[in-house]
């Protein structure tokens, strides 16, 4: 447990800076409330990334958040042609038996 410099409890949050990708840090938790009285403790949590990491995480995220877009969107149309052929087997059945 790690105590920030007003006495609480730490929190500890994930760092997404270009610097940082994906490192967490120790922070006061009167900053997660962003009530604007936190004392300023800062220690990060994790040991330093190595340069590789620093230039390959955030291609990465990239990547990902672009497939995460492409799947969403394929979802939806997904969801979209579901609903059309319910609607043509609806008329196809009401058509049938008039």
């Amino acid at each position: 447990m790690v105590l920030c410099f007003c006495g609480n409890q730490c929190v500890v949050k994930c760092s997404w800076t270009p610097r940082n990708p994906g490192r967490r840090f120790y922070c006061c938790s009167q900053m997660v409330l962003q009530s604007g009285t936190d004392c300023g403790f800062f220690e990060w949590y994790d040991p330093p990334m190595c340069p590789r990491s620093i230039q390959i995480i955030p291609g990465l995220l990239h990547s990902r958040n672009v497939l995460q877009e492409s799947r969403n969107v394929l979802e939806s149309a997904n969801r979209r042609l579901k609903i059309y052929l319910v609607a043509t087997w609806v008329l196809f059945l009401v058509f049938m038996m008039m």
